[in-house]
């Protein structure tokens, strides 16, 4: 009988090393950076990863739709600055969650797509693997780094460098690519816990050069009509006291973005919000704060910015920004908070205020406009018009302002957009840059989880659509959340008629829909809701009551215009057939 034979079977079991594997791994890295929150669709081959980390105290939120969790993932990580994760299957589910992390990337949001794939020696012979696809390469166009993992060893290593892609410089999405096969490898498990990274400042301050600094204040300083324009960039630094205090020590009436709204409330003294259109047209100095000239802002030229000369400064992390559409005669880079607070050192105790004619200006078309809109949101017209349903909304948020709007649709973003002021930073969340539907449930149920505050989801009937079925998801974590459908029928508006034909028109929907019975369907609050007083006691009831709701808002058919306020991005044919 040999030695070993003879040796203690249970001695020898406990001499043996502990393992693990790539499903730990994955979990343990994205515990070790901080992840609380994965949001998901469970499947092949990643079904048993949501599973653990449910089970290793990371909360896992399930969707109905990977598009749906991807953009949950990316206002996550604007909302926090942390990277959103969201977790797919592949191919199909990971194209699903390409566009929220396109979308991502363009509005400048942190997200991390990580999805499972097929084996790379299948996928590269192209042998026709379940679910077959070289995700890698569909998704590197279109975000901002992207990664494949195939031994877990590197688990911990491609975590970190995903992390760190999508927090610095300018934030964007990253997709991590792991083929089922990396979640069963296995590995001595001191060695995998000694793999992992803990990425230490994953963002760094970048601080602009004091020339950038001088040049800026003194373009700002020579002008008689500026302006500044705060964009989401400002939003998303979260140095809202130092913009404060810059924009009141400067003097300088502001314009905010549709979600950099509430960075100063709209209601501020220097608030230009109501006089748009004058302060683009004759500003002679404009300075952006994390804003870019896309078409958002007519890409700084034509007729929007009137014939007044104009000089730009610019406030970006990204140096390729300046300059994209129009010189910029003062580029300042570095990250929003080191260029701020580099200005107001600059000022100095005796910068000079603009002139009171420029504010006296815009304050007179500020109240001019406002005294013009009053009477037109305080109808209580049955079916309602869009402005006697949002002056109800618009009274909500001012009572409530720490509550999170979430805005889409056309007439009822472009409205809403200009009608409900906003108090505090962070609040309005809508399509961004791209202006893309079908974000509304997925920032709902994340803003919900990531911030804990009531969450009120203004809704065009076509945009709800893009994500409808996630009231589901409301109701099955039991969120906080209202969601308000501005019903007339159809895109824009609910009376277009087919001239060729029976069926629809295109752009009709069912008539007197009642969309409030999906909410019903899932255990939810339903309201069926006619006038604007009616809409605003329901949102009120379901503010305080903290229930998923889900308010039909019955609009008149004939409310709404072509394409809202972009219209003129929208061809016509100019060819008549006989």
């Amino acid at each position: 009988m040999s030695e070993a034979s003879t040796q203690n079977p249970a001695q020898d079991a406990g001499q043996e090393r502990e393992l693990t594997d790539g499903f730990h791994l994955v979990i343990d890295a994205l515990k070790l950076n901080g992840v609380e929150t994965i949001y998901h669709v469970p499947g092949i081959p990643v079904t048993d990863l949501g599973r653990m980390a449910q089970a290793a105290g990371i909360r896992v939120i399930s969707f109905r739709h990977e598009q749906n969790a991807g953009n949950a993932a990316a206002i996550a990580g604007y909302l926090t600055q942390k990277p959103g994760i969201c977790l797919t299957v592949s191919a199909p589910g990971f194209l699903n969650g390409l566009t929220a992390l396109a979308n991502a990337t363009t509005n400048c949001f942190p997200m991390i797509l990580i999805s499972g794939s097929s084996e790379r020696e299948i996928v590269d012979l192209q042998q026709g693997d379940y679910e077959e696809m070289d995700q890698l390469a569909i998704a590197k166009p279109l975000c901002k780094a992207a990664f494949r993992v195939l031994h877990a060893a590197d688990i911990g290593i491609a975590v970190a460098r995903a992390i760190r892609a999508a927090v610095s410089g300018r934030p964007g999405g990253v997709y991590l690519d792991l083929p089922a096969k990396l979640f069963s490898q296995v590995m001595d498990a001191e060695k995998g816990a000694q793999s992992l990274v803990k990425v230490i400042d994953a963002a760094p301050a970048q601080i602009p050069a004091p020339s950038a600094i001088k040049r800026g204040l003194d373009v700002l300083a020579s002008a008689k009509r500026p302006l500044v324009i705060l964009g989401k960039g400002a939003a998303y630094a979260q140095v809202d006291e130092t913009i404060r205090t810059f924009i009141e020590k400067s003097g300088v009436p502001f314009l905010q973005m549709s979600m950099a709204k509430g960075l100063l409330p709209d209601t501020h003294p220097q608030s230009a919000g109501a006089a748009r259109s004058t302060v683009l047209k004759d500003a002679d100095v404009v300075m952006l704060i994390g804003a870019r000239l896309n078409w958002l802002l007519s890409h700084g030229k034509g007729k929007t910015w009137g014939d007044a000369p104009k000089k730009f400064i610019q406030i970006d992390i990204e140096p390729t920004e300046m300059d994209s559409n129009i010189e910029i005669v003062a580029p300042i880079v570095g990250d929003i908070g080191s260029c701020v607070s580099a200005l107001l050192a600059g000022m100095g105790a005796n910068w000079a205020k603009p002139p009171s004619d420029w504010m006296d200006t815009i304050m007179a078309k500020r109240d001019e406009n406002i005294a013009k809109m009053a009477p037109r949101l305080m109808n209580n017209k049955s079916p309602m018009d869009f402005h006697g349903a949002l002056g109800a909304l618009r009274t909500v948020v001012k009572e409530r302002p720490d509550m999170i709007l979430i805005n889409e649709g056309a007439n009822t973003l472009d409205l809403a957009r200009g009608i409900i002021d906003m108090y505090q930073p962070r609040k309005r969340l809508d399509v961004g840059t791209w202006g893309v539907m079908g974000i509304g449930m997925g920032y709902a149920v994340a803003a919900a989880i990531e911030t804990g505050k009531p969450v009120l989801a203004v809704e065009g009937d076509s945009a709800f659509g893009f994500s409808g079925m996630e009231v589901e998801t409301i109701c099955r974590y039991n969120l906080p959340v209202c969601i308000v459908i501005f019903n007339n029928s159809g895109i824009y508006r609910g009376t277009d008629v087919n001239t060729n034909g029976s069926d629809p028109a295109t752009t009709v929907f069912v008539r007197d829909s009642r969309y409030d019975k999906m909410m019903e369907a899932f255990g939810g609050v339903g309201v069926n809701a006619t006038s604007p007083d009616e809409l605003l006691r329901a949102v009120n009831a379901a503010i305080d009551s903290g229930k998923p709701t889900l308010i039909n808002a019955v609009i008149d058919p004939a409310a709404g215009t072509e394409s809202g306020r972009i219209g003129n991005l929208n061809p016509q044919s100019v060819v008549k057939k006989k």
